[in-house]
């Protein structure tokens, strides 16, 4: 019972950092799932899917309200992202792909998120709101055909977002800015879209080869979505660039507790069941005693 309540709230604070710095936020569902409430990591993942979908598509309804969703772009590297989440999940279903494995892989992505995340709330003279500067820390792109880098790296970002439950926003944005040439507010809205559609996409290659708790899914989804509502408020009065930093530590000892938990990954014995939380390696214990 105490580990359901500190779930949700853990899943509400999602929500508040989505509303207080629009993104970032999603990738702690799967840590959440997997260490607070004891779900095993394929489920967790396919979950965090459904969560991280939901809470992205109620924010892109003020954005559409406001014109800055491109119906087109969102079209053209969405479909990108869509057959590489649906393949990515395809490719998690087989055998040889780990639950250890994807949380290993998920814990190297939040490292790099939390390094976009630091790296942008210490630029100098930066304002709370979301300018192009944001952007001065990614390589330019040099190409002749910025559609085909577009969708290359759609395929990319939507093969993560199937194997280990990402939104990618912190890739798509800068891809929709520097190869679609979209104006930054036009792809903060276009990316939420494109993230719903992604989860969406992994959840039909999931679906039918993984076990789904829809109901904590479900109760989890109303609590993140009930903090972002109170984020987004409570953003008029807070700034976002002194909440980056610390959410980006945060992201790093959060990465530093995955690779420890999975730290048999690394080694020749113990593999199989490290990427297990501790309550799941519990009633594999008393299962096999028996």
């Amino acid at each position: 019972m105490i580990a359901w309540i500190v779930g949700h709230i853990l899943a509400a604070g999602i929500g508040i950092s989505l509303g207080l710095l629009g993104g970032g936020g999603s990738i702690l569902a799967v840590p959440i799932l997997v260490y607070v409430m004891g779900v095993e990591p394929k489920s967790a993942i396919v979950m965090s899917l459904a969560i991280v979908g939901t809470v992205s598509l109620l924010g892109t309804i003020p954005h559409w309200k406001l014109g800055n969703v491109n119906v087109k772009k969102a079209a053209i590297f969405g479909s990108a992202t869509m057959l590489g989440a649906y393949g990515g999940a395809k490719l998690a279903t087989l055998p040889f792909v780990s639950g250890t494995f994807q949380l290993v892989l998920f814990a190297i992505l939040m490292l790099v998120a939390a390094g976009f995340t630091i790296r942008k709330s210490s630029q100098k003279g930066q304002s709370a709101s979301v300018e192009p500067d944001d952007l001065t820390m990614y390589p330019r792109p040099v190409c002749r055909y910025c559609w085909l880098w577009l969708l290359t790296e759609g395929l990319g970002v939507g093969v993560l977002t199937g194997l280990v439950g990402v939104g990618g926003g912190f890739a798509i944005v800068p891809a929709l800015v520097l190869l679609g040439k979209t104006p930054m507010k036009e792809a903060v809205g276009t990316s939420l879209a494109i993230i719903s559609l992604n989860s969406v996409a992994g959840l039909m290659g999931y679906f039918g080869e993984v076990a789904i708790d829809w109901r904590l899914t479900l109760s989890l989804t109303v609590a993140a979505s009930s903090g972002m509502v109170v984020g987004a408020y409570l953003s008029r009065f807070v700034q976002a660039k002194h909440l980056q930093k610390a959410f980006g530590y945060f992201l790093l000892a959060m990465a530093g507790f995955i690779l420890f938990q999975n730290r048999g990954a690394f080694s020749s014995t113990g593999a199989p069941e490290s990427g297990r939380s501790p309550a799941t390696q519990g009633r594999v214990a008393v299962v096999r005693k028996s």
